[in-house]
């Protein structure tokens, strides 16, 4: 009985620590709780990082980085790219943002996030550096945390996800291996600008000098930017459909399979015949994550691999992508009825969830459970996604950004779908379970963090 009181006394230690923690990390400038209108004049330069890393003696030095950028996909793409180093052996750190139900989700060795104690310790380690340093944020120390973390983890390689744009996010003080950039779209325009021109030309902002970079499939637009910064930096440029192909194979709802062939190694062979290996015998990958758009994000993870220069086999690639993780990405939930919980969060990742219902659940009619942040495209996801509705549950995510119900029930009945307002979540959750029955698919999309909150809602659910 002592040790168990023991026990529980420093569990709750521990978790009082934890929490204290976070509302000192929170206690700094969070844009990402910030609005919209204060976003715009916010302040971006990578002057404090940069002096926060060399204070804590560079330890984004002390490993390999493949750094990651993108509007849509780089959080997929940075998984995948992580669960083939750890497959390949490496000892692998991940660092993502935002996080879904818990804060230490940002930073993983191996797939599993920093303790509660390692983060609190982490946390004291820092207090003295952070307060020689005037206006550091809540990301660029929280950034400075992986970092940290990932040295004193000794890990072989990280990937690095990136914040927001990427010329001026706080992980855009490293010198990476490979530089990624995933499919652009329109998001956070009152940051990064109103055109894909301008929104490129942030995400480019991670390419180096001489650095190789990977870029998924974009818009001419997008691509020309891309093209352009890679040429002045004499940074080759692999480019996902060009240099690296792929064909989707078979799918269904446990995974999908899909074809790659690395064209430019069978055009830099010196026979002028190539060799059949790469053409005859293409590397055959399985992916547990579904979609179309997961199959695009897979082929930039391999080619990003492969311009790593860390030697990642294809056989590891293989078992990596295999058994890679990413939740609430169209992630099935329950499969009768289905249930299906989404970060898709504007207006082209709503048309590629839409894509993904009508391939795996064609003809079901679908009720949507819709939150969203106040600065995101509401009326372009509800125009995508209306010609699977049956109903909208309009409701509000915890979080300051969110917008509020009564204006997703304005733009629901706008576009011409039945709409009701639950102001829970979790209310939200149970009342589209009752409107479902086992005749709908249960939907929930619309952010990261209101995927998080959902997820939590189900779990709790005694079904």
């Amino acid at each position: 009985m002592v040790l168990t009181a023991d026990y529980n006394t420093s569990t709750m230690d521990t978790e009082s620590a934890y929490y204290q923690a976070l509302d000192y990390l929170y206690s700094f400038v969070d844009y990402s709780l910030k609005k919209a209108s204060e976003l715009a004049k916010a302040d971006f330069n990578l002057g404090r990082m940069l002096a926060l890393m060399a204070a804590l003696g560079s330890p984004e030095q002390e490993y390999p980085i493949l750094h990651v950028a993108g509007t849509k996909g780089k959080g997929s793409t940075s998984a995948l790219m992580a669960s083939a180093l750890q497959a390949a052996g490496y000892r692998t750190g991940l660092y993502i943002s935002p996080h879904l139900q818990d804060f230490v989700e940002r930073i993983q060795v191996n797939g599993k996030p920093v303790s509660h104690a390692g983060l609190v310790e982490l946390v004291e380690e820092i207090k003295p550096v952070v307060a020689r340093i005037p206006k550091l944020t809540t990301f660029e120390i929280t950034t400075a945390l992986g970092f940290l973390h990932f040295a004193r983890q000794k890990v072989g390689a990280a990937v690095i996800e990136v914040g927001l744009g990427g010329r001026l996010d706080a992980t855009n003080v490293v010198t990476p291996r490979v530089s990624v950039i995933t499919s652009l779209s329109y998001d956070h325009m009152a940051v990064l600008g109103n055109t894909l021109t301008a929104i490129a030309g942030e995400k480019a902002g991670i390419i180096k000098e001489g650095v190789p970079v990977v870029s998924s499939l974009q818009k001419d637009e997008a691509l020309a930017v891309l093209e352009r910064v890679a040429k002045e930096r004499h940074a080759p440029l692999t480019l996902v459909g060009r240099g690296i192909t792929f064909e989707s194979g078979k799918h269904s709802l446990g995974g999908q399979f899909f074809s790659i062939v690395n064209t430019l190694r069978v055009r830099c062979r010196k026979s002028k015949i190539p060799s059949g290996d790469d053409v005859v015998n293409p590397v055959i990958l399985r992916i547990p994550l579904l979609g179309e758009h997961q199959v695009v994000n897979a082929a930039t993870a391999y080619a990003a691999l492969k311009a790593s220069g860390l030697g990642i086999s294809d056989e590891a690639i293989q078992k990596g992508f295999a058994a890679v993780s990413w939740p609430c990405r169209f992630e099935i939930v329950r499969r009768e009825p289905p249930v299906v919980i989404d970060s898709a969060h504007n207006a082209d990742s709503a048309r590629r969830l839409r894509q993904a219902l009508d391939d795996y659940f064609p003809g079901w009619p679908v009720i949507w459970i819709f939150a969203i942040l106040e600065d995101k495209d509401a009326a372009g996801m509800l125009t995508e996604l209306a010609p699977r509705l049956t109903q909208v549950i309009a409701t509000q995510a915890d979080h300051p950004r969110a917008l509020e119900v009564e204006k997703i029930v304005v733009l629901a009945q706008q576009a011409g779908i039945p709409v009701e307002a639950v102001k829970s979540p979790s209310a939200a959750l149970a009342r589209a379970l009752e409107l479902a029955s086992d005749h709908a698919i249960v939907l929930s999309a619309g952010s990261v963090a209101f995927a998080g909150e959902v997820k939590t809602a189900w779990q709790k659910l005694d079904l």
